[in-house]
């Protein structure tokens, strides 16, 4: 006898159609699974055979084939064990065929017949909802993640027993969509920008990458306070939209980092990310011979930092080029490409030179010019070329630090910032973002960013004699127009002004070619930018 169970897979963060089907024939008895699966899945025979036995029910001791459809898929994981069990119930006689047929059921089953959690739930409770409407069976553990998407219909049980008796009586009665529960609006559980003293151009520069969702380097000796500032921009940024939350929760799901209390519980502040330096380039943008998600997919929509930059192996750095340039990492292996999005502001965190005192006034660096062309070529031009704001950081005195001066709050700057990003999509909305989400200065495409920034004459001077003498590539040169009309946004200015356009360039990095270049231009208001710096001056490519 024949059956089927249909089910779902999992690739890269999309879920696509699988279909189990069970033969029974009589025949020595015999278990075999076809259909490119991997270990895991092969492994689902004793899986199945122990649940099935240990729940009451009886294993036909027959010629047992379980096909999984598409076969030239490759299947993976644990998942499939439910459906397997009730397909091969079905063609046993045990379950009638036809209650399985508007279903889709995912869950790794235990030996005890208990249903358990697996990866990527919310993704296949999308791709339901969105194509066939079909009733998702799953783990109880996975319940409230998959219950997150709309219009989703859910049903969860704890054991194997349990579903079979559901399912013939007719009763899997769909649980409702759980309503977004925005517990953290405001972001007042994570570390307030009103507590760094003496670091005004480094809070603007944290203000102006929250606001357009720029890329940002911060550079400065040991406690100067680079940490505490990064760690303090996701306190400012806008909260998830109900489309962004569903990819975030769905890049954590596939990646196994879901948990249940998350999904029903899931705060709609940014995820902020900061990776070990000695991490692998796989677990940075992702890899392994199963593709799963890096770092900057797991930093999606929010913030990917990466403290002591220096430390990073420099091809690990380089690997960051194509998700910061197209928002997404392509994991390509010989018999599928995998997708994953990776569309995040980075922050960065470095010291000047290896001894940390390069430029300081009161400590004197003791490094070799050997040392320091060392250091400054971990940064490769091409991807400081990608950093929109560049920033030096130094100590603060004592006395600063003494003073009770009463500082902005978060909460105050987060406003402006909610503020640039409403203009920002506004003006952004007649374009179709290829994630989905909305886009931002820095993610709107450069054929608009000309247009869109609306220079006044002044401006457009003043940034074409600097291009000219800095020797911007293209690529920079609409980095500082992205940056300037960011800084417009936050005045809520229609037009791009000289004074956005020379507060940008002094964000830039520049070397000591472009200082003795700069020196003989007019560009008076950015004249305080040009002022080399060991690590603001990469080298090489």
């Amino acid at each position: 006898m024949l059956a089927a169970a249909p089910s779902a897979a999992v690739l890269g963060i999309d879920a696509l159609d699988i279909l189990v089907e069970v033969h029974v024939a009589n025949g020595l008895p015999q278990w075999t699974l076809v259909g490119l699966a991997a270990t895991a899945v092969k492994e689902s025979r004793d899986r199945v055979h122990a649940a099935l036995v240990n729940s009451g029910f009886t294993v036909p001791a027959k010629r047992i084939t379980v096909s999984l459809t598409p076969g030239d898929t490759p299947k993976q994981g644990t998942s499939f064990d439910l459906p397997i069990a009730l397909a091969l119930l079905a063609a046993s006689g045990q379950l009638p065929p036809e209650v399985l047929r508007e279903t889709c059921a995912v869950g790794e089953l235990g030996l005890d017949g208990q249903v358990r959690a697996v990866r990527g739930v919310l993704a296949v409770a999308r791709h339901v909802a969105a194509t066939s409407g079909a009733l998702l069976i799953v783990p109880p553990d996975n319940r409230n993640e998959a219950q997150r998407v709309p219009n989703a219909r859910v049903v969860a049980a704890r054991s194997l027993a349990e579903l079979v008796d559901m399912l013939r009586d007719g009763r899997p009665a769909a649980l409702p969509t759980r309503p977004t529960q925005q517990l953290n609006p405001t972001g007042q559980d994570v570390p307030d920008l009103g507590d760094v003293v003496g670091q005004d151009l480094a809070v603007r520069a944290v203000e102006v990458a929250a606001a357009g969702a720029h890329n940002l380097l911060l550079v400065g000796p040991p406690g100067a306070g680079k940490t505490m500032l990064a760690r303090r921009l996701p306190g400012i940024l806008p909260p998830l939209d109900e489309h962004e939350a569903l990819e975030v929760l769905s890049i954590h799901s596939v990646a196994g980092l879901l948990a249940p209390e998350q999904a029903q519980h899931q705060s709609l502040s940014r995820p902020f990310r900061a990776p070990h330096h000695s991490i692998s380039t796989a677990g940075l943008v992702g890899g392994g011979g199963w593709p799963r998600p890096g770092e900057v997919s797991l930093a999606h929509h929010g913030v990917l930092f990466l403290d002591e930059l220096s430390l990073f192996p420099r091809h690990t750095l380089e690997a960051l080029r194509q998700p910061l340039e197209d928002g997404q990492v392509v994991v390509a292996r010989a018999a599928r490409a995998v997708r994953f999005p990776s569309r995040f502001s980075l922050v960065a965190a470095s010291n000047p030179c290896p001894c940390g005192y390069a430029g300081s006034p009161d400590r004197a660096c003791r490094c070799t010019p050997a040392e320091l062309e060392r250091h400054r070529a971990r940064l490769s031009g091409p991807l400081a070329d990608r950093i929109d704001l560049h920033v030096h950081v130094q100590r603060v005195s004592p006395e600063a630090l003494a003073q009770q001066t009463p500082r902005e709050r978060s909460q105050d700057i987060r406003a402006r910032v909610i503020a640039a990003r409403a203009i920002q999509q506004t003006r952004y909305a007649h374009l179709q973002s290829p994630h989905g989400a909305p886009l931002t200065n820095a993610t709107a495409p450069a054929r608009v960013i000309a247009p869109g920034a609306r220079l006044l004459p002044d401006a457009r001077a003043l940034l074409l004699r600097a291009a000219d003498r800095l020797a911007l590539s293209a690529r920079a040169y609409h980095r500082v127009l992205r940056v300037a009309r960011t800084m417009a946004d936050l005045d809520a200015e229609d037009a791009v002004q000289a004074m956005h356009v020379a507060e940008a360039l002094r964000f830039r990095p520049v070397d000591s070619e472009q200082v003795a270049a700069a020196g003989e231009s007019s560009v008076a208001p950015a004249a305080d930018v040009v002022a080399p710096d060991p690590v603001l001056s990469p080298r090489g490519s």
